[in-house]
């Protein structure tokens, strides 16, 4: 990573394995959407937890986060994940310009949730709702920061596990 240029920012996500992985999701389109990393005409805003996420129509977009998010998940659930890496890249010298990063904390006991609009039996929906709208706000407010990314970007998921972790098969 060039230190001169890339910037590095680092946001915390708690809560249960499918909390961790669905305010990860809407993070990850907030920053493509916010960054401008694809056009805002790509994007659609979708309620979730009743919250307003504006959230990505790229189908490659969209394939590859299920992939990799349901993995996390998975892993997430097991206690092998701490931290999860999205890197913005020039498209053409590669050039690594933002690195945002996720750290992963499971609270214990959270039940898996099934329907987002009711609540966990430890932990309600509006606390669901304002966990996600403060990643939404760190987010906003890293970006606001930020100089315009001006040329074309690419962008890359980097999972942290234990080096003997099994990569799945369809990540290729």
């Amino acid at each position: 990573m060039s230190s001169a240029q890339a910037t590095k920012i680092c946001i915390t996500l708690k809560g249960s394995a499918q909390i961790i992985v669905d305010s990860l999701k809407y993070g990850i389109h907030s920053i493509l959407f916010q960054r401008g990393v694809y056009p805002a005409d790509k994007f659609e805003a979708t309620k979730q937890y009743g919250l307003t996420i504006l959230m990505s129509e790229v189908p490659r977009i969209t394939t590859l986060l299920q992939n990799v998010l349901s993995q996390t998940e998975e892993w997430l659930s097991k206690n092998m994940i701490r931290k999860v890496s999205m890197v913005i890249t020039n498209s053409h010298s590669k050039e690594v310009l933002e690195c945002w990063e996720f750290k992963m904390e499971a609270e214990k006991g959270d039940n898996q949730v099934t329907d987002h609009s009711q609540s966990t039996s430890s932990k309600d929906l509006t606390r669901i709702q304002n966990e996600i709208r403060e990643v939404m706000r760190q987010i906003s407010a890293s970006v606001s920061y930020l100089p315009l990314l001006e040329c074309i970007c690419d962008f890359d998921l980097k999972i942290h596990t234990p080096g003997n972790t099994e990569i799945p098969a369809k990540w290729d």
